[in-house]
């Protein structure tokens, strides 16, 4: 169910594989042990075209979207192993960043659901 979609400049893919970016967000979401196995889905967003700060600085942002009822303290951990583990991978990104968004379960729907 949750899905973690990375935006990041167009660089960030040259430095290293999207593949093993994305493989990096999985596995520190994963170790959270608040998701399903084989529940995570990840995907990544490589911008040509971005203004940050009046620089283009190398950048990656990511939007975590969970199904509602995890605590604060679980999402903050969940945002602090993946930003370290981001951080871990690629140490010359200087901004790097994220935020959890709360799905609510009364308003979700997928095929499944139908």
């Amino acid at each position: 169910m949750p899905h973690f979609v990375l935006d990041c400049s167009e660089n960030i893919i040259n430095l290293k594989e999207p593949k093993e970016i994305m493989q990096t967000v999985y596995d520190a979401a994963e170790a959270t042990n608040l998701f399903a196995k084989g529940d995570i889905k990840v995907r990544i967003n490589p911008f040509k075209h971005y203004n940050i700060g009046n620089t283009q600085n190398d950048f990656i942002h990511v939007f975590g979207n969970i199904m509602e009822g995890r605590n604060t303290a679980q999402k903050s951990e969940l945002s602090k192993r993946i930003v370290t583990a981001l951080n871990e991978l690629l140490p010359q990104v200087p901004i790097l960043s994220i935020n959890i968004r709360d799905f609510e379960k009364a308003t979700y729907c997928n095929k499944s659901m139908i």
